[in-house]
């Protein structure tokens, strides 16, 4: 699965100034924004970068549409169905992928982060929405295929001067500020007769790559259970997905997409473009080590291969 940078366009020019990292770190969950439309020039630049940047590294392709209002119709985005956790917001980005492809959620995931952080470069405000619109609203609007499904929508617009009490006490009750230490999502396997998850990575172990990793663990995740775990052997980087107990049955009964799969496409996403930016090359590849997980909530997703 090797591939050109998302950072780079057709023509192999780079279409962001800021540093991948730079952006991950200014990205945040933005719910309340100012009725300001987003100006055409800058709608301009989001569907170009879209029409370049449709592809995940597992090779399905996300169909995407920016639905954002004008000027004269700022009002027209009312009564797509955000149950009033989105204020202001001016635009929405909207994905679809084939719903029987494989690794269609990871790649999901990646493809829309890779917008995320373009719309922070271009001073957006953006957060995803994964359960709390109304997904017949957005289907009846994206023209939704009987094959696609619609996992989730990014919001967003300029952020309001001012963020409601609302917006503070969901990022409160979802504990948005709040990660996980390193030594529980990274790891190093010096051996196979190790453990999976027993031996955490050193910083200084991880050399070069704990930058990496540190931008992987900022990564926006749903409810932010944060579930990707990283276990380095040798020169390959496994993610695994440990999946948090029940999340995903509850998520299926309200007709919600498994939303740690799209988080762990999320992750390779920060991982990829920090890798890129640091000038460490490598690719993903799907090749299950064989290394027993440590229980049934833990399950293999792909390695990055350095070199």
């Amino acid at each position: 699965m090797s591939r050109s940078s998302p950072w780079e366009d057709r023509a192999g020019e780079a279409c962001l100034v800021d540093a991948p990292s730079k952006l991950i770190q200014q990205r945040y969950s933005c719910r309340t924004y100012a009725n300001t439309p987003i100006p055409e020039t800058i709608r301009e630049q989001l569907r170009d970068f879209i029409a370049a940047h449709e592809t995940g590294p597992f090779g399905t392709r996300v169909r995407m549409a920016l639905i954002a209002a004008t000027q004269e119709d700022h009002q027209a985005l009312k009564g797509l169905g955000t149950y009033g956790f989105i204020s202001g917001a001016t635009g929405f980005l909207v994905g679809a992928v084939p719903e029987a492809a494989d690794a269609n959620l990871e790649d999901f995931g990646y493809v829309l982060e890779t917008f995320v952080l373009f719309a922070t470069g271009l001073e957006l405000g953006t957060v995803w929405l994964g359960g709390t619109f109304t997904k017949s609203r957005f289907a009846d609007v994206f023209d939704l295929a009987e094959d696609e499904m619609l996992p989730a929508v990014i919001a967003t617009g300029y952020p309001a001067d001012n963020r409601r009490g609302l917006d503070v006490l969901i990022r409160r009750q979802a504990k948005s500020d709040k990660r996980l230490p390193w030594e529980q999502l990274f790891f190093d396997l010096p051996s196979k007769a190790a453990g999976l998850f027993e031996r955490s990575l050193t910083r200084a172990a991880a050399g070069l790559y704990a930058q990496v990793l540190d931008m992987v663990r900022r990564a926006p995740s749903a409810s932010n259970k944060q579930p990707w775990r990283i276990v380095r052997q040798g020169d390959r980087w496994h993610l695994y997905l440990q999946r948090t107990w029940g999340y995903a049955a509850r998520n299926a009964l309200v007709g919600v997409a498994d939303m740690q799969r799209i988080d762990m496409g999320i992750a390779m996403c920060h991982f990829e473009l920090t890798a890129a930016e640091l000038g460490l090359a490598g690719h993903w590849e799907r090749s299950e080590p064989e290394l027993d997980p440590p229980d049934a909530l833990t399950a293999y997703v792909v390695s990055w291969v350095a070199g």
